[in-house]
């Protein structure tokens, strides 16, 4: 995958992961930086997704750990434990939002 390919994908993902978390209704707020993506869920949580270019991937952090996704048969997988990006941020958020 070309840089410009991996940037055009993780932009699509990050736009996905925004919208969701707008539209949700539940209580994310969501701020965009550059590369660095924050959602801060209403018990105080944080979420932070960053793309890493050199490695192609994009890397989620929580409280529950460190997850790196690369982009595979068009789905972003972990290579840590095999789980999608947007189920896994579900997951965490642990609220009723649809990514």
């Amino acid at each position: 995958m070309t840089e410009s390919e991996f940037n055009e994908l993780a932009d699509a993902a990050f736009e996905r992961i925004e919208q969701s978390a707008d539209a949700g209704g539940a209580e994310i707020a969501c701020s965009r930086n550059g590369p660095l993506l924050e959602l801060e869920l209403a018990g105080g949580s944080q979420i932070v997704i960053n793309r890493h270019g050199p490695n192609r991937e994009i890397w989620l952090a929580a409280r529950t750990g460190g997850f790196h996704y690369a982009y595979q048969n068009g789905r972003w997988l972990s290579n840590r434990d095999g789980s999608e990006l947007f189920g896994k941020l579900e997951e965490l958020a642990g609220e009723t939002v649809r990514f």
